[in-house]
C-alpha cells in the first residue's frame, strides 16, 4: 500500500543526493556572497549608529552653544537695555538742569530789565516832577516877590536855613 506519508527508498536517496547537491552550491558560492551582504549590512549599520552617535553628541554640543550664546545675548540684551535706561535718565536731568538754568537766566534779565525801566521811570518823574515845581516855584515866586524887599527877605530866609 502506497503511501504518502512516506518515500519510497530510491526517491529518498535521490532527494538526499539533490539536497546535498544543492547544499554543496550553496555552501561554495551563496553563502559567502550572503554572509558578506549581511556584514557589510552590519558594517553599514554600526558605521550608522557610529554616525548617529555623533551628530547627537553634536546636536547636544550645538545646544549647549546655542544656550549659552543666547544668555550671552540675553544679558547683553539686559545691558544694554540699562545702559539706555540711564543714558536717557541722565539726557532728561541734563535737559531739565539746562531748562531751570535758562529759565532762571531769562527771569534774571527780565529783573534786571524791569529794573532798569522802573529807574528810568523814576528818573523821569524826577526830572518831569522837578522841571513843574522850578516852573511852579518860578511863577509862585514872580507873583510874591515882585517888590525887591520881599525878594531879599526870601533869599536870607534860605541862607539862613542852608547854614544851619
Amino acid at each position: 500500500m502506497p503511501s504518502f506519508l512516506t518515500p519510497e527508498p530510491g526517491l529518498l536517496i535521490w532527494m538526499l543526493v539533490a539536497f546535498l547537491v544543492v547544499f554543496v552550491l550553496l555552501a561554495k558560492f551563496g553563502f559567502p556572497i550572503i554572509t558578506g551582504m549581511v556584514e557589510k549590512r552590519k558594517q553599514f549599520i554600526d558605521e550608522s549608529l557610529t554616525s548617529a552617535r555623533e551628530a547627537n553628541e553634536k546636536l547636544a554640543n550645538i545646544k549647549a552653544e546655542c544656550q549659552t550664546l543666547l544668555q550671552e545675548a540675553q544679558a547683553r540684551q539686559s545691558q544694554i537695555l540699562k545702559e539706555a535706561t540711564q543714558t536717557s535718565n541722565q539726557i532728561v536731568a541734563e535737559s531739565k538742569t539746562k531748562a531751570q538754568e535758562e529759565a532762571a537766566r531769562i527771569i534774571e534779565d527780565a529783573r534786571r530789565q524791569i529794573q532798569a525801566e522802573t529807574e528810568r521811570a523814576q528818573r523821569d518823574i524826577r526830572a518831569q516832577v522837578a522841571d513843574l515845581s522850578i516852573q511852579i516855584a518860578g511863577k509862585i515866586l514872580s507873583r510874591e516877590m515882585q517888590k525887591e524887599e520881599e525878594q531879599e527877605k526870601w533869599i536870607d530866609q534860605i541862607l539862613e536855613k542852608i547854614e544851619n
